[in-house]
């Protein structure tokens, strides 16, 4: 057979394997996700329960993430298979990775390393785009030398992760890139999910299963107990954000569902839609007359297991807010 010939044969068979691969990732037929279907070697399984914008499938040494965001498909492939030497895949919708990862970098700026916290594998985070991150344990492996600042632009230097985890979709990624976007989901529940998504990478799927289904729990609890409460008035919840030296009342659907799976009532369409901006001082006094109106105070919603305060500044009225001591100038809201 001529080398060309060759060439052909074998472009022929990998276009021929990618396209079983697409049927057998359309078909939803992976074993492990069918009821009573035969066990599977990679140990263990996450089934997406809430989140909508990633789903996961089993192969016999295998795993594939689809990712609804970003338009891939991750192929996992088991360290101990025969494929993880033989196949590697970075296309516009495929991507390849052997798991567990031995190492990995985030782009810090976007990507919440406190996930990867929960699941125990702060040791294998090796690369971190900023210092500014809330995670006192990542700080004190980096003032140890165990992670490296990293340019996120540099491909060489990107190069040298198993996987690069990423929060957005619109920058050029390389292909040991990731892209983790929970942000997109419209329930506080579905964001939590995405544990499951990074677990997958670490064939740590029990773990991240147990992870979720506490935060779950928890959840429903404390939505249970708030659905007791009979008041006659519930209190008004107003979500506020603070950029460049403008108010405004934020309105992301995952907000609007924590006031109400609290017992609360978000704040209504007549107010929500006005801004105020400091440098006017029409607007400074319209915003402080709405304060001035209202009692303010706080409300802590504590997820222990996500190790995560969520401050909620709530009125017996419309809006929330605050002001600096000694000041007229309003603070920005205390939501962590």
């Amino acid at each position: 057979m001529s080398s060309s010939s060759s060439s052909s044969f074998n472009t022929f068979v990998q276009l021929l394997f990618l396209v079983c691969f697409r049927l057998f990732c359309l078909s939803g037929c992976f074993i492990g996700i069918v009821d009573g279907a035969a066990a599977v070697n990679v140990g263990n399984i996450s089934k997406v329960l809430d989140a909508e914008e990633y789903r996961v499938y089993y192969g016999q040494t295998f795993k594939v993430i689809k990712n609804s965001i970003d338009g891939k498909s991750y192929l996992l492939i088991q360290n101990n298979s025969r494929m993880a030497t033989r196949r590697k895949y970075c296309t516009g919708r495929i991507k390849s990775f052997v798991v567990p990862l031995s190492n990995y970098s985030v782009d810090s700026e976007d990507f919440p390393v406190s996930f990867f916290e929960l699941l125990g594998l702060l040791g294998s985070l090796k690369g971190i785009t900023s210092d500014k991150v809330a995670s006192q344990c990542v700080l004190k492996s980096y003032m140890e030398g165990n992670i490296q600042i990293i340019n996120k632009t540099d491909t060489q230097q990107l190069a040298q992760f198993a996987a690069h985890f990423v929060g957005k979709t619109d920058e050029q990624q390389a292909c040991n890139s990731v892209t983790f976007i929970p942000f997109e989901e419209n329930t506080p529940l579905q964001r939590a999910e995405w544990i499951k998504y990074l677990g997958v990478f670490a064939n740590m799927e029990v773990r991240a299963n147990q992870v979720y289904d506490a935060v779950k729990s928890n959840y429903m609890c404390l939505t249970k107990a708030a659905e007791s409460k009979t008041t006659s008035f519930k209190p008004v919840v107003a979500w506020l954000d603070y950029n460049e030296g403008v108010w405004s009342f934020a309105k992301e659907p995952y907000k609007m569902k924590y006031v109400e799976d609290a017992g609360g009532e978000n704040v209504d369409d007549s107010i929500n839609k006005i801004t105020y901006n400091i440098s006017v001082p029409d607007d400074v006094d319209d915003f402080h007359a709405i304060l001035c109106l209202s009692t303010l105070s706080q409300h802590f919603f504590k997820t222990s297991t996500l190790k995560t305060n969520l401050v909620l500044l709530s009125l017996q009225t419309k809006v929330s807010g605050g002001t600096t001591k000694g000041s007229k100038a309003p603070r920005p809201p205390l939501i962590g």
